[in-house]
């Protein structure tokens, strides 16, 4: 059955999220718009004690529309957004949002949360049977998934989870994205004056150099990528470094190949140091996990028969980027990721679609009437 939205609340909707500044760690104000929208429409709302862990503002929002029967999915998006992102002025031509000043849009992921929460006011409306619907709004998932981390699944396992957040078109699912690792190496030499008694010194700086250049670094193969991020030490230019720190990353949708890249860069770590007279410290960190589903799965195949029956070109793909679908995946929740039109996010030329905006609500209210 065809259940018409409301295109104009839609875009009104989503043009007063984007205005709500809410950097990660600051996302009370839009939780606070959320949860008065969500109830207005029906919802039973929370707000999770996670703040005492994530140290944002407030918790993760989760709430619940009842439906009939037994039966529950799951919706999910995150609130808050990457900088420059406060003080966003949208502005619509053609078709097409953008930020009129020098910020990101916030399409990332306030897209997500407009076509939840139009797509709960239309079922509310439309007094259609339809399963509970539940929604998952976290915090700080730019900042290496923080909430979705921090959240009680435990009631949640074993439930299908719809994530929207990808850059995808709508129509297309995300069955799979990577693992990501860490680290940071901390180098320690020795000082010397660099133009008197430079033999006497151990250079930190220079013995980085060597770790980086010995190790495979941009995409090692299709599914594979490692990078360094940052480098700093030293104090002058007089001064042989005694100190040097080198922090990077490294991702895999196979956990096997995970282990083997963070291997083969410890390795490259501990040749560089090893006779110089140097030591190194290196702390290493499990960023989330990686999930992988086969198009078979069940959940998969909801999402693609829904985006079908709208005329949508469904199919499958995976990502090089991280979700809160990679930690819920880990706590039970049968998860994919939809993708949502959203581009050029983290960027300032990020924009959203209007049609985009319309055919993800309109994608997913089909995913909740076809749940049985």
């Amino acid at each position: 059955m065809s259940v018409a939205i409301d295109s104009q609340r839609l875009l009104a909707t989503f043009l007063d999220l984007v205005q709500i500044d809410s950097p990660s760690g600051h996302e009370a104000a839009v939780a606070a718009y959320c949860r008065g929208a969500l109830t207005a429409a029906g919802c039973v709302v929370e707000i999770d004690d996670s703040a005492a862990i994530t140290g944002s503002d407030t918790g993760n929002l989760i709430a619940e529309l009842g439906g009939d029967g037994a039966e529950k999915v799951f919706f999910s998006a995150h609130m808050d957004t990457v900088s420059p992102g406060e003080g966003i002025k949208p502005v619509v031509e053609q078709g097409v949002i953008r930020a009129s000043g020098d910020t990101i849009l916030g399409a990332d992921d306030k897209v997500g949360i407009a076509a939840i929460i139009e797509m709960v006011r239309v079922l509310q409306e439309s007094q259609l049977s339809h399963p509970t619907i539940g929604i998952l709004l976290s915090v700080g998932e730019e900042k290496n998934l923080l909430g979705a981390n921090a959240m009680d699944a435990s009631g949640f396992c074993g439930q299908p989870c719809f994530v929207l957040d990808s850059e995808n078109q709508p129509g297309e699912v995300v069955v799979g994205a990577p693992f990501h690792s860490s680290f940071k190496a901390t180098f320690t030499g020795k000082a010397a004056h660099a133009g008197v008694c430079p033999e006497k010194g151990v250079s930190a700086i220079a013995i980085a150099a060597a770790a980086i250049s010995a190790m495979q670094l941009g995409r090692l193969d299709e599914v594979t990528t490692a990078n360094i991020g940052t480098i700093s030490g030293g104090s002058a230019d007089n001064v042989v470094a005694d100190s040097c720190i080198v922090t990077g990353e490294f991702r895999s949708l196979h956990e096997q190949r995970l282990n083997e890249t963070g291997a083969a860069i410890s390795t490259a770590i501990q040749t560089a140091v090893a006779g110089t007279g140097a030591s190194v410290d290196v702390v290493w960190e499990e960023s989330y996990p990686g999930f992988l589903l086969d198009e078979g799965h069940p959940i998969v195949q909801l999402a693609l028969k829904a985006a079908k029956r709208i005329g949508l070109p469904a199919q499958v793909a995976v990502t090089g980027g991280g979700s809160d679908t990679n930690v819920f995946s880990k706590k039970g929740l049968q998860a994919v990721t939809l993708g949502t039109g959203m581009k050029g996010i983290h960027g300032l030329g990020e924009s959203m679609a209007i049609a985009d905006l319309e055919t993800l609500t309109r994608l997913i209210l089909q995913i909740a009437l076809d749940y049985r």
